[in-house]
């Protein structure tokens, strides 16, 4: 069998990646994970450094904070905050934002 005549016998490893996740049913775990070892990248230093822990069960991540202004500072910008979340993991991942 030549080359031309096997479509689709080589694909992306991001791809084969992502059905191998789905397939063992544990792509949500794994964006769990993503999300949470992401809040730094994503939130900066400054927020890194007051947050105390950062979860995520069922599409919602919570993150615990220690200062009570940058919870309300991060509550009055949860919208744009989950548009990060969201272009960087999608929305499958991300659903909604608690901050605590």
């Amino acid at each position: 069998m030549s080359k031309s005549s096997r479509p689709n016998e080589f694909q992306p490893i991001g791809y084969v990646i992502q059905e191998l996740l789905k397939v063992y049913h544990i792509k949500s775990k794994f964006d769990e994970t993503n999300v949470v070892a992401s809040w730094e990248k994503l939130m900066g230093k400054p927020i890194s450094r007051h947050t105390k822990r950062v979860s995520v069960r069922n599409k919602v991540v919570f993150a615990e904070l220690d200062s009570p202004s940058m919870k309300h500072d991060l509550n009055l910008h949860k919208a744009q905050i989950l548009e990060i979340f969201r272009k960087e993991f999608g929305t499958e991942a991300v659903g909604d934002l608690v901050i605590m």
